[in-house]
């Protein structure tokens, strides 16, 4: 039974009732017959104006509760973008101003699974594509080996030799992975500590000597005399200056410059710029460049360029921190490059 129906019925019953009571005490008010006849036609008629009036003031009613079923039989089929009109009496309009934010949670969320899947099954395809070409070398050489086709000492040392590296890059994945996985799930605790910035910058251009020395590369250090000390955790951030160092080490023309830049933001944070004279970025590449295995050029060799993992590690540790990274990019054609900075929190 519809409710519309239901509030009708259970209104003539009231009526009804009235009717009958007034009619009984008409019997007993020593009325003539034909008054009686006259209050009673009154009566029936005030009642007739009654049942019409509660219709037509119960459509508002029937329509918002309409509108609501039809929105959840939408939200049963997945689709999250209706809205229920704000009709009807003060309850009802609230009622449907809440199912229209519950709908607005539940599109977001949809979307965020959405996200998250399409993000699952690029990972997916990424890592096995990134596993599957040094596994693919490790395996013809190693059955190059096995079949006795090598003689040559020095060819046979060379393929030994491309089998340790391709090992390394394996492994080098893998723990870049974990790492990641790690930062991303909250797995990782902050203990933070004192430790200079100057003593930072040393430490991260000593671990990248082999190449810089290797391409020519120089490297200009500019850091006031007095700047505070960072609450850091000196080995995750090492791990950023490295990878942010690595991947500018990597775009830089072969005898290129690297500045590397310090100075206090504010009272809580310090500032550090790298910045290169490589290709530069695009604006509209910037904002998904710390993105997992997101590459510029996605079809780029792993020899010109990493597994897309270690800027989205580095931006893990500096949130982690409580500061933030990015990517700047000069805007006039003469001077190209890029500048990645990142912030961090003063002792």
């Amino acid at each position: 039974m519809k409710l519309r129906v239901y509030l009708l019925i259970a209104s003539g019953v009231s009526t009804g009732i009235i009717l009958l009571v007034l009619f009984i005490c008409y019997q007993y008010m020593l009325l003539k017959w034909e008054d009686v006849i006259l209050l009673t036609t009154v009566t029936i008629g005030a009642a007739g104006v009654s049942m019409l009036i509660h219709y037509f003031m119960t459509r508002p009613l029937e329509k918002a509760i309409n509108a609501i079923t039809q929105e959840t039989t939408h939200i049963s089929d997945g689709y999250f973008e209706g809205k229920v009109p704000e009709i009807g009496p003060v309850e009802f309009q609230r009622l449907a101003n809440q199912f229209n934010h519950m709908t607005k949670n539940l599109n977001g969320s949809f979307q965020k699974l959405i996200s998250a899947e399409f993000s699952r099954k690029e990972l997916v395809a990424n890592v096995s594509h990134d596993l599957r070409t040094p596994m693919a070398s490790i395996q013809a050489f190693v059955e190059a080996l096995q079949d006795d086709v090598i003689q040559d000492k020095a060819t046979f040392e060379r393929y030994l030799q491309t089998i340790r590296l391709e090992t390394s890059r394996l492994n080098g994945l893998i723990q870049e992975l974990f790492t990641l996985s790690q930062l991303e799930a909250g797995g990782v605790e902050i203990v933070s500590e004192r430790y200079d910035v100057d003593h930072l910058v040393l430490d991260g251009l000593q671990s990248l000597a082999f190449q810089l020395e290797e391409k020519q590369v120089q490297v200009k250090v500019d850091l006031p005399d007095r700047l505070p000390a960072v609450a850091i955790m000196p080995q995750e951030v090492k791990r950023v200056l490295s990878n942010i160092l690595e991947n500018s080490i990597r775009h830089s023309p072969i005898g290129g410059t690297i500045e590397i830049n310090a100075n206090q933001l504010s009272d809580q944070f310090i500032h550090l710029s790298i910045q290169d004279e490589g290709q530069g970025i695009e604006e509209e590449y910037r904002s998904k460049i710390f993105d997992r295995f997101f590459r510029v050029d996605p079809s780029r060799t792993r020899a010109s360029g990493g597994a897309g993992l270690g800027l989205a590690i580095a931006k893990s540790i500096v949130e982690l921190h409580g500061g933030t990274i990015g990517v700047n990019s000069p805007v006039c054609q003469e001077r190209r490059g890029s500048t990645f900075w990142f912030t961090l929190p003063i002792y």
